[in-house]
């Protein structure tokens, strides 16, 4: 069987065929080409057409200069730099809305005590959440009641109040 297929082959071979060429099938050659960069480099070589333009060479290419230049030839980098910016300043707007919740400057009457113990702490010296919770690390929960007409009632609603503002309170003292 493998006789018989490599015969054909040979067969094959005996009979020459005369193959011509198309006439006209290449296109000019242009030994001289001329090479034209956007950044004004220029060069000869050959090439089929006998100009060429380009947008970047080797004298250009950040990855043969070295420098941090991005080539952008549709947008998309002016897009992606657009979008960061816009990330970034969303993200600079969130943390002010976090920093003026726990703004140690907080009115008191912003937490929605009665106007009867803002009256009270600001006659103690207390009138912004910075001061109760300075207040608050010297001396405790005592410190706070230690004000005549403070109980426990209205101090534990002004703790609970700064802490769903996010602020960051001492730990109560445990009764012995």
């Amino acid at each position: 069987m493998l006789l018989r297929y490599l015969r054909k082959i040979d067969a094959g071979r005996s009979e020459k065929k005369d193959i011509t060429m198309k006439e006209a099938l290449h296109p000019k050659w242009y030994p001289e080409a001329k090479v034209t960069c956007s950044c004004g480099n220029t060069w000869i070589t050959s090439a089929t057409v006998p100009e060429i333009k380009t947008d970047i060479c080797s004298a250009c290419h950040p990855f043969y200069t070295g420098e941090q230049r991005i080539v952008d030839t549709e947008g998309q980098v002016d897009r992606f730099l657009k979008r960061l910016q816009v990330r970034d300043n969303l993200r600079a707007e969130a943390e002010a809305r976090v920093a003026a919740l726990t703004s140690p400057d907080l009115p008191l009457a912003e937490l929605g005590v009665q106007k009867r113990y803002l009256t009270i702490l600001s006659e103690s010296g207390i009138n912004v959440a910075g001061e109760f919770i300075a207040k608050l690390e010297e001396g405790g929960d005592s410190a706070l009641l230690e004000i005549p007409g403070i109980g426990r009632k209205i101090l534990t609603d002004i703790k609970r109040a700064l802490r769903d503002r996010g602020y960051d309170l001492p730990l109560a003292e445990t009764a012995e």
